[in-house]
């Protein structure tokens, strides 16, 4: 039989731990996937001008183009998000990974209530 009782507990822990980590790392990958995104949907419609007509045009261009393959994360609304998650974060340096895609959201939506108001 076993001489360490916690050998059991301690491999449990060890394993959900490596999948949390896991679990955290994927989603930062995909926050930065989508600012580099939204760096890619701003820097195109923009160039230096501002092109809102243009801009509606692209994105749902690219939407038509990427969702049949990559899904409903690439609807015209995903990708307006990643456009507008991009503006408001322009420093990719200073997105955590202590913050989900789900935090970033709220605080999508938080930075416009203060656009609508202003």
């Amino acid at each position: 039989m076993l001489s360490n009782t916690n050998l059991i507990s301690d491999v449990k822990s060890l394993i959900a731990k490596a999948k949390e980590g896991a679990i955290r790392s994927v989603d930062h990958h995909r926050i930065v996937m989508y600012w580099h995104i939204g760096e890619r949907i701003f820097n195109e419609e923009q160039q230096g001008k501002d092109r809102a007509d243009y801009g509606n045009y692209l994105i749902k261009y690219l939407s038509e183009q990427l969702q049949p393959e990559f899904g409903s994360g690439f609807s015209v609304r995903q990708l307006e998000r990643y456009r507008q998650f991009y503006r408001t974060f322009p420093i990719a340096s200073t997105l955590r990974t202590q913050l989900s895609w789900s935090h970033y959201k709220l605080l999508l939506a938080f930075d416009n209530e203060v656009l609508k108001k202003e």
